[in-house]
């Protein structure tokens, strides 16, 4: 692919076509992966010699915890196109992908407090992994919020993304606070396969569920854009002759 190819699909009709087609090729193969990693890890995978069935809750903290932050990468990374570039299909990704973003980072902490009870004894420490996660919740909201009191759209896609990129800052944070800081969180045991801390038994069935939430991540993402990109030109002749076309 060259790079005109690569600069067509910034114009909002064909990157809308490229998601609408993309949307199923995403999103049905993070379905199946998903079924097989919770079969995986919630009937194959062996007990834990220490935690017990208790350890399970790994297989959809990780993949959360892990696209939560993949997650923000993304935004933050569309939202400096965006302004480099001015492009509407950069900041439509930004802004579709946040929401999103937010919901995992929300499900990587319930997970992490559902594990935490049973393991520290509660289901909230102020641990410098755990805070730094709460962070970047609160990145996601900020950027949600913040594009949704400034009225003026591209005053709100300008906003928005100075925020997601100062806010990049907390990733390094969060991936290394359990080496920079004592902390309760365990450290990471898959960031080097080859001296993984899980067993392959137990191993393969996160590695399965990571890639299905992404696949599915982005499956669902390829929809959310197509549904920004018709509402931000919804008054251009190619939205009106799409409709018509559906009619």
């Amino acid at each position: 692919m060259d790079l005109k190819q690569i600069y067509k699909y910034g114009s909002p009709p064909q990157y809308f076509k490229l998601s609408l087609k993309s949307e199923n090729w995403f999103l049905i193969p993070g379905i199946f992966l998903m079924i097989i990693g919770c079969v995986g890890g919630l009937f194959i995978a062996p007990p834990d010699y220490q935690m017990g069935d208790a350890f399970r809750i790994i297989y959809f903290h990780v993949p959360s915890a892990f696209l939560s932050m993949s997650a923000y990468a993304y935004m933050a990374g569309a939202a400096l196109i965006g302004i480099v570039w001015r492009s509407n299909v950069a900041f439509s990704v930004a802004k579709s992908i946040a929401p999103f973003g937010a919901s995992f980072t929300f499900l990587a902490l319930v997970t992490g407090m559902l594990w935490g009870k049973p393991m520290w004894g509660t289901v909230w420490v102020w641990d410098a992994r755990l805070t730094s996660e709460f962070i970047l919740l609160l990145l996601f909201l900020g950027y949600i919020l913040l594009h949704l009191s400034i009225k003026e759209q591209k005053k709100a896609d300008l906003a928005a993304s100075v925020l997601a990129l100062t806010g990049v800052i907390n990733l390094p944070i969060i991936h290394y606070s359990v080496v920079w800081w004592n902390t309760l969180h365990q450290a990471s045991t898959i960031s080097k396969l080859s001296s993984s801390s899980i067993t392959g038994d137990m191993l393969w069935p996160l590695l399965v569920m990571i890639f299905g939430y992404g696949f599915f991540f982005w499956g669902v993402i390829c929809r959310v854009v197509a549904s920004e990109i018709l509402k931000r030109e919804k008054r251009s002749k190619w939205v009106e002759q799409y409709i018509k076309e559906l009619r």
